[in-house]
């Protein structure tokens, strides 16, 4: 198996790449993420690789970070991911804001990937979320989960409010994702009043 290649960049796309090492062209499928720090062209690039073995195929996937092949290879031991959509959801969102979401079991930011699904997104939020917690423990995981846009927006439009009011940020943050737990109905009125009760 090829874990690592250090060579030559002969051509780079958005599809694949060519690696040169030692006179043999390597092609390797990498995420955007990698793809927009790589060198031009004719300079020495360094890349994690995933070795991928099917009965017809022999293909590499290449990554910058080791923290990008970690997370690749979290994906695709979900059932119903497998690599080529593992490299689409790592170049529709950065490796550090995926991981987040995992770590949080945030479905619906997850869905928001493109070619996420809803099925998708829920079985990664909860069959990779202790992983990613694990990959990195210094996470927030506290965030309350929105179920839609709109209500993230009020959240967001409360929290704001509090730190004009001159709340510290971090207690302005925990009232509201307290009043959310509370109050019944997510408006922005209701949510501000039941944060400053908390904060009294």
């Amino acid at each position: 198996m090829i874990a690592h290649i250090n060579g030559i960049l002969m051509k780079k796309t958005t599809q694949s790449l060519i690696i040169d090492n030692d006179g043999i062209g390597y092609e390797i499928i990498a995420p955007l993420s990698t793809f927009y720090s790589l060198p031009e062209e004719e300079n020495r690039v360094s890349l994690h690789i995933h070795t991928h073995v099917r009965e017809d195929a022999f293909i590499l996937f290449g990554f910058k970070t080791l923290l990008e092949k970690e997370i690749f290879r979290m994906l695709i031991s979900v059932s119903g991911i497998g690599p080529k959509l593992a490299i689409n959801i790592l170049s529709g969102i950065g490796p550090d804001e995926l991981l987040e979401a995992m770590a949080r079991g945030d479905a619906f930011r997850l869905q928001s990937i493109p070619g996420v699904g809803k099925k998708t997104a829920e079985r990664i939020a909860l069959e990779l979320r202790d992983k990613a917690i694990g990959v990195r423990p210094d996470l927030d995981v506290s965030t309350v989960q929105f179920k839609t846009i709109e209500e993230k927006k009020v959240v967001d439009d409360a929290l704001s409010a509090l730190l004009n009011l001159g709340y510290p940020a971090r207690s302005a943050k925990s009232a509201v994702q307290k009043a959310l737990s509370v109050v019944k109905d997510v408006d922005l009125e209701g949510l501000i009043k039941e944060a400053l009760r908390l904060l009294a």
